[in-house]
């Protein structure tokens, strides 16, 4: 047997030599650019950065800081929701599906110009540029708040120098509060300084014109009644102080106002009677216009004081003030007041239904003022007020004259120096209503005085 039976040929041995080299390189190959693949996995003990420390594990991070994340020159996972700063490189590991980035490799020895520029404003920030790690971070938002805040307390500060505090406020209320007087209580002083022997004169008449106030409501006029102040306000009628008779009139016609219970009390306290001691006696024309005030809100609406007045000669007393010079307003008031009683009753006389209504009625009968008004020849002291050169107090006269008419008629077709003074104000108001209509008011104030002398004429015809 040769000896080199069994043995391969040499040429077979140079091609497996070849083969196995072949391996091996293309191993070798691979094995250099693993790292150059996203499929080779990077162990923890070689992810370090230019420090020589470990990055900062997702475990051990602040929750405060996940959405902040801080790139080394290794390759480090993204959290979702994480904000990548500008310039960093950022990859997809194909072997574990996450996203990892890193700072760019600095081989050509240059920064990156918008690293620089972070760095000069973490200078101004007085931040270490060398790192911006989550503690620096919170330091710096940790100086915003401080900033905030102490513009927060100035403009605080600045507030509560322009304005009280609320604490402050509310104390003051509850001490206005617990000073607040009912208008019972201030009515008991005002009745009570009134009363005061000890009160000087103008004490007095100033207790009387803040209770004229108060007594215009119903339910405080009431209360000064259950008080006892509506009688000492009617004694203080009999006062020799004029100034007191005044305002104690002023009082008492406040109180009367529209209040039955008030009208009683008076008219049986007798001061029906000392009003018309006022109007019928030598006194300042002041008190008497108060006196006629208090008398008008006692007879208005109230059949018996309406009764009694006449029985007591009021119309006597009313007519008297006619007598007297410079006393013309109060005459227009008279005027007003008869009108006003003359056509309350007329009104109640109209068809009424109900018990109420009948039983006032049966009261107002017993109150003859027309006749009484015909015999003491009111008639003719009326008309004669027409002279009066004032368009209101024309109007409130004719206005009687009207409801009057029935009874005066044929007394007023006998006054020639009515019928002249009709004619003068027919043609005045004619030309006053015409010059209305140009202006284009066809129903203005002097159209219905034309309207009223025309009918009281038509009357007398």
């Amino acid at each position: 047997m040769s000896p080199w039976a069994g043995r391969p040929p040499a040429g077979a041995k140079v091609s497996l030599l070849v083969l196995l080299l072949s391996v091996v390189c293309s191993r070798t190959g691979r094995s250099e650019r693993a790292p150059e693949f996203a499929l080779t996995k990077i162990e923890e003990s070689d992810i370090k950065d230019d420090s020589g420390k470990e990055p900062i594990a997702d475990d051990d991070a602040d929750p405060e800081d996940l959405e902040v994340f801080y790139p080394t020159h290794q390759w480090q996972t993204l959290r979702p929701g994480q904000a990548v700063p500008a310039g960093s490189h950022v990859r997809l590991n194909l072997q574990t599906g996450d996203r990892e980035a890193r700072l760019p490799d600095r081989g050509n020895g240059k920064s990156d110009t918008r690293e620089e520029k972070r760095r000069r404003r973490l200078d101004k920030m007085d931040i270490d540029s060398n790192s911006f790690t989550s503690q620096e971070l919170k330091k710096a938002l940790a100086k915003m708040k401080e900033s905030e805040k102490a513009e927060r307390m100035a403009h605080e500060e600045e507030v509560r120098k322009k304005f009280r505090p609320i604490e402050q406020l509310k104390e003051e209320f509850e001490k206005l509060n617990m000073k607040m007087e009912t208008d019972y209580e201030i009515m008991d002083k005002l009745i009570s300084k009134f009363n005061s022997s000890a009160s000087t004169l103008d004490e007095k008449v100033a207790a009387l014109y803040d209770l004229e106030y108060y007594v215009h409501q119903v339910d405080n006029a009431k209360d000064f009644l259950s008080m006892g102040g509506l009688q000492l306000v009617i004694e203080g009628l009999n006062s020799t102080e004029p100034v007191l008779k005044e305002h104690a009139a002023f009082v008492l016609g406040a109180a009367l106002s529209s209040n039955p219970k008030v009208q009683i009390e008076a008219i049986e306290g007798g001061a029906l009677q000392k009003l018309l001691v006022i109007l019928a006696t030598e006194q300042p024309q002041a008190v008497k216009k108060k006196a006629l005030f208090a008398l008008c809100s006692m007879l208005r609406h109230f059949p018996y004081a309406q009764q009694q007045f006449l029985k007591l000669g009021g119309l006597q007393v009313l007519r008297g003030l006619f007598r007297q010079k410079g006393t013309e307003a109060l005459q227009v008031r008279v005027v007003t007041l008869l009108y006003d009683l003359v056509v309350e009753k007329m009104l109640l006389e109209a068809p009424q239904h109900g018990e109420q209504a009948e039983e006032k009625l049966q009261q107002y009968r017993q109150v003859r003022l027309v006749p009484a008004l015909v015999e003491q020849d009111w008639c003719a002291v009326v008309s004669k007020l027409l002279a009066l050169p004032e368009h209101d107090a024309r109007e409130k006269v004719l206005q009687l004259l009207g409801v009057l008419m029935a009874f005066c008629r044929e007394r007023y077709r006998g006054d020639r120096a009515l019928g002249a003074a009709l004619r003068l104000l027919r043609s005045e108001y004619e030309e006053l209503a015409e010059q209305e209509r140009s202006d284009g008011d066809k129903d203005g104030y002097f159209q219905e005085l034309l309207g009223s002398v025309n009918t009281i004429i038509q009357e007398l015809a």
